[in-house]
């Protein structure tokens, strides 16, 4: 089977916001590899070197998956901060992401279950206006079909995430797609029904 989720669709995103005085900044970034994560993590450090502190996250895998995770309190009372970011992203249905929240302290203090839900809340927070892509694994078909079929062939393409790489017109019209896995077979379903079983289709094998 398979496996498609979510991912960042911008290297980089932010948000910010205050919680009694202290300010909270959420970096969120998209990570393929536990060294791409830590790079990240050093980087957003190097930019608040005088914040009280960086807490951290990351789960450079697929969505919910634990294989490559990770997390930091950087110096806030252990389990308040690191873990419970983590748990949000675990959560968030969104894969190779990295996450630190930078703390400016206010002057309040907010206790164990205050830092809990400041730092989760921040995450959230980004996830919220995070643009979002999808990960899938693909496949690429070769359809070449008649020339009275190409206007209802392109229409339904969008409703299978099915894209054209290329397109030739010889004899029939032929057309080089890529697809999610998934949808494969229903779109080499409904094209054969379209062209009434004269469709030529194909699988595009990589190199």
């Amino acid at each position: 089977m398979s496996q498609e989720y979510a991912i960042p669709a911008i290297p980089r995103h932010s948000a910010e916001d205050s919680i009694k005085r202290s300010r909270f900044i959420t970096t969120i970034a998209h990570v393929t590899t536990v060294d791409e994560a830590r790079a990240f993590i050093a980087d957003i450090k190097a930019q608040h070197p005088d914040a009280n502190h960086n807490c951290w996250a990351f789960n450079a895998g697929p969505a919910g998956d634990s294989a490559f995770v990770g997390c930091s309190d950087d110096g806030e009372p252990s389990g308040t901060a690191g873990r419970p970011m983590l748990n949000v992203l675990m959560h968030s249905g969104v894969g190779e992401i990295a996450a630190v929240v930078t703390r400016y302290f206010g002057g309040i203090k907010l206790g164990t279950g205050g830092l809990v839900r400041a730092y989760s809340s921040m995450v959230q927070l980004a996830l919220d206006s995070l643009p979002t892509t999808r990960r899938f694994e693909a496949l690429r078909l070769c359809i070449s079909i008649d020339y009275k079929h190409i206007t209802l062939f392109k229409r339904a393409l969008p409703t299978f995430e099915a894209t054209i790489d290329n397109e030739t017109y010889a004899r029939d019209a032929a057309f080089t797609l890529t697809l999610p896995k998934d949808n494969a077979q229903a779109l080499q379903d409904h094209i054969t029904e379209l062209t009434d079983g004269t469709a030529r289709i194909h699988e595009v094998k990589e190199e």
